[in-house]
């Protein structure tokens, strides 16, 4: 009764979007009110295959030698506590 009131005499529609074939607006849920809503027009479009680009795999790494990296201080297990 009370969403029936709103409707009616106070104009407080509550609002939902619908969809129907070829158009989308708004309806109240209560009283089914709608607006003028919009046209939409369905474009076939035709089937086309993805294209698909490939990229060459990206060189591996190179390591430089030991002697390049420079000073290698070892650690005993009192440092890594």
């Amino acid at each position: 009764m009370w969403n029936w009131f709103n409707c009616y005499f106070s104009g407080r529609h509550e609002f939902g979007v619908w969809c129907e074939p070829g158009s989308i607006f708004l309806r109240c849920v209560h009283c089914g009110r709608r607006s003028s809503g919009w046209a939409i027009e369905h474009q076939a479009r035709e089937a086309q295959p993805p294209v698909v680009t490939r990229t060459p795999p990206a060189p591996a790494p190179t390591v430089p030698p030991l002697g390049a990296l420079g000073r290698v201080v070892p650690f005993g297990r009192a440092a890594l506590r």
